[in-house]
């Protein structure tokens, strides 16, 4: 059996594996900014290095071996976090954990970030920010330099994105989910080689023409420089419930999670551990939830009459109906005078059970599905 010494304990290991892949099995945490599960190891958050053998290394990338010996959290190591941290918050517009620095230079500071992002509120990640909860963790305070020395590109036109590099941390995350993940190859996978300052139209995630708006690439983001623009400053990430649902826009059956504030869906997130999507979602699953808050939806069945108006009627009333409407057609016609099509927005289930509804009692193959959405 392969094994290595994790703080001190002898901990089993697989060929191939990680030292951060190793420590979460074991429930040992090392913080990271820039993994992401399925793609392959990035590297540039610097945030989860690790003592291996007396060097310091980054965990996510470093490969497991017979005999090494590891220590996730040496004085050393803390502070060595602790500089990449106030580094990540020092490169752009992070006023998250400026609470700490002193009342007069966070009022100063926050005055500077409202100007500059155009809102008089915080941050629209603010209590969603794995940055945030890195600095309030490692009690690092910072974000104060760049402000007054740096100009950020910030594309806000765009109809359900906005992307404000002022808070980019340059993790590469979205680059991973967009190319490697969702495979739309919709933003350049070259950005992190440009200078901020020398290449500033390069040196950022814009995305291309062929982006399909999926939201894969805000979900991936741990900061706040990729955003729902439905979401924004509408809510705080504490105030909502989450409830996990299936996305109901085809029979794909992907999972979602709802978040909700005052019975009102305020944003949606695939489930990262959810089958078959597996966090993935489309638009239609991440953006185009408005429609249960349509004030033209049916509230109750409506029964046509003779002078093709329409009257409300009960379920039963309206299910009657077409019951006995299925019959005379059969009655007069025969069985093959009905077809049926079954929308390809229902589950896969329904599906089924339309389909076998048509051959096994109403008695013929008429029945297909509708493949627009």
């Amino acid at each position: 059996m392969n094994s290595f010494s994790l703080n001190g304990r002898e901990t089993p290991f697989e060929t191939g594996e990680t030292i951060l892949e190793v420590a979460e099995k074991n429930g040992v945490n090392i913080p990271s900014l820039c993994r992401l599960k399925g793609v392959e190891p990035i590297g540039n958050c610097g945030v989860c290095v690790v003592e291996a053998d007396g060097t310091h290394v980054l965990s996510c990338s470093t490969p497991v071996h017979q005999g090494m010996k590891v220590r996730t959290q040496t004085p050393a190591i803390v502070a060595a976090r602790k500089e990449r941290i106030k580094a990540l918050l020092d490169s752009g517009n992070h006023n998250c954990a400026i609470g700490s620095a002193g009342s007069k230079s966070w009022s100063t500071f926050q005055q500077t970030v409202q100007r500059s992002d155009g809102s008089a509120e915080l941050c629209p990640a603010w209590g969603d920010c794995r940055l945030q909860d890195l600095a309030y963790e490692y009690q690092v305070s910072g974000g104060r330099a760049a402000l007054s020395t740096r100009t950020y590109p910030r594309e806000s036109d765009a109809p359900l994105i906005i992307r404000d590099y002022s808070r980019c941390i340059r993790c590469g995350r979205c680059v991973a989910a967009c190319n490697e993940i969702q495979v739309n190859a919709a933003i350049h996978a070259d950005f992190l080689s440009a200078d901020p300052e020398l290449m500033p139209g390069k040196a950022y995630p814009v995305a291309k023409d062929n982006c399909v708006y999926c939201g894969e690439c805000v979900q991936a983001c741990p900061v706040g420089a990729l955003v729902e623009k439905k979401a924004r400053y509408h809510y705080r990430p504490w105030k909502a419930k989450k409830i996990r649902t299936t996305c109901p826009y085809c029979g794909v059956g992907c999972q979602q999670l709802l978040h909700v504030v005052d019975d009102r869906i305020v944003k949606v997130t695939g489930v990262e551990d959810g089958s078959p999507n597996m966090g993935r979602l489309c638009v239609k699953g991440r953006f185009g939830y408005d429609f249960i808050y349509s004030e033209e939806r049916l509230k109750t069945p409506l029964i046509r009459n003779d002078d093709g108006s329409f009257r409300e009627a009960t379920w039963d009333e309206a299910l009657g109906l077409v019951v006995d409407r299925f019959k005379q057609i059969i009655r007069d016609h025969g069985p093959d005078a009905m077809a049926g099509v079954s929308c390809a927005r229902s589950i896969n289930e329904d599906s089924y059970q339309m389909m076998k509804f048509f051959r096994a009692v109403i008695g013929t193959n008429n029945i297909d599905h509708c493949a627009r959405t």
